[in-house]
C-alpha cells in the first residue's frame, strides 16, 4: 500500500465549482493583479509588494484601534488590551518588513525610482490615520489628500471626535480625581503636546500600582504600542538613508532630514517623561 498522499481519501475536497474556494474568499485574483511596475527593473515588484502589504498591515491596524477606542469607552478593558497589543504585534511585523527591503541597494533603487514621479510614503492616508487616531494630529497633513475628497473627509471626521490618547486620558482623571471635571481640554487640532496634569495623574498612578493596576497595565500597553511605533519609524529613516543618502525624497520633502525630525514626535509624551519622575 503506497504511503501518498491521497486528498480524496483523506476527505479533502477537491472541486470548487459550486462552493467557495481559498482564492475566492481572499479575492486573491484582485490582490495579486494589482502589482504593475512602472519599469523593467527588477526590484520594482519587491518596492511594490513591500508597500502594499504594509498598507494592508495599516489597514488592520486602523480597525484594532477603533474598536479598541470603543471598547475603552464602554469600560471594556480586557478586550481593549487584547487589541492594543495586537496592534503591537502589528508594528514589529511592520518593522520585520524593512529587513526584507533593505535587500534592495542603491543601484537597485536608481533603476526605477524616476517611475515612481512624486508619489511618496509621505502621501499614505491609512498612516495618517493612525496618527490621528492615537493624537498626534496635524491638519496641515490634509493637503496631500486634497485630490481625493473622501479621503479628506474621512480623515476630518477623525479629526471632529477625541483621540484614542484623549479617551484614556479622561478615564485616568476619572480614576485619579473621581471625576472628569478637571480634565484638560483635548487637543484635536494639533499635536499632543506634554500637559503637567496628566502627567501628575500619570506619577499618581505609577507610584500606588495595587491601587491603580488596570490604569498602570494601560499606561505600560501604550508605551509598548508606541516603542514599536517608534521603532518603526527609525528603521524607515535607516532603510532610506541606506538606499537613497540623503537625496530629497520623490514627495519633495526633505529625505532623511524630514524623517529624523519625525522620531522627535512623541504619541504619549507624559508616559516618558514620568519615568524620570518615579
Amino acid at each position: 500500500m503506497s504511503d501518498a498522499y491521497n486528498p480524496k481519501s483523506d476527505g479533502a475536497k477537491m472541486s470548487f465549482t459550486d462552493a467557495m474556494s481559498y482564492g475566492d474568499y481572499l479575492c486573491l485574483d484582485g490582490i495579486l493583479e494589482q502589482q504593475n511596475p512602472q519599469s523593467d527593473a527588477h526590484d520594482e515588484m519587491l518596492f511594490i509588494i513591500q508597500h502594499q502589504t504594509s498598507e494592508l498591515w495599516m489597514k488592520l491596524a486602523i480597525h484594532e484601534l477603533g474598536a479598541a477606542r470603543e471598547a475603552l469607552k464602554a469600560g471594556e478593558m480586557p478586550t481593549m488590551f487584547k487589541m492594543l497589543a495586537r496592534v503591537s504585534r502589528i508594528f514589529e511585523q511592520l518593522n520585520n518588513a524593512w529587513d526584507v527591503l533593505r535587500t534592495m541597494t542603491p543601484a537597485d533603487y536608481t533603476r526605477f525610482r524616476e517611475a515612481l514621479g512624486p508619489s511618496s510614503g509621505f502621501q499614505s492616508y491609512q498612516y495618517r490615520m493612525i496618527e490621528y487616531v492615537l493624537g498626534n494630529r496635524n491638519p496641515n497633513m490634509l493637503k496631500p489628500h486634497e485630490h481625493v475628497p473622501n479621503v479628506v473627509r474621512t480623515l476630518e471626521q477623525e479629526l471632529e471626535q477625541l483621540s484614542f490618547y484623549d479617551e484614556v486620558v479622561r478615564l485616568l482623571f476619572i480614576a485619579v480625581d473621581g471625576d472628569d471635571s478637571a480634565v484638560p481640554a483635548p487637543q484635536l487640532n494639533s499635536p499632543h503636546s506634554a500637559v503637567p496634569e496628566i502627567q501628575a495623574r500619570w506619577k499618581t498612578v505609577y507610584e500606588d500600582v495595587d491601587t491603580y493596576w488596570t490604569l498602570y497595565e494601560l499606561g505600560e500597553k501604550l508605551v509598548d504600542l508606541e516603542d514599536y511605533f517608534r521603532r518603526w519609524r527609525f528603521n524607515h529613516v535607516t532603510t532610506v538613508e541606506r538606499v537613497i543618502g540623503f537625496k530629497r525624497g520623490t514627495g519633495g520633502t526633505s529625505g532623511v532630514h524630514y524623517l529624523r525630525r519625525m522620531l522627535e514626535t512623541e504619541l504619549f509624551p507624559e508616559l516618558w517623561n514620568v519615568r524620570g519622575e518615579l
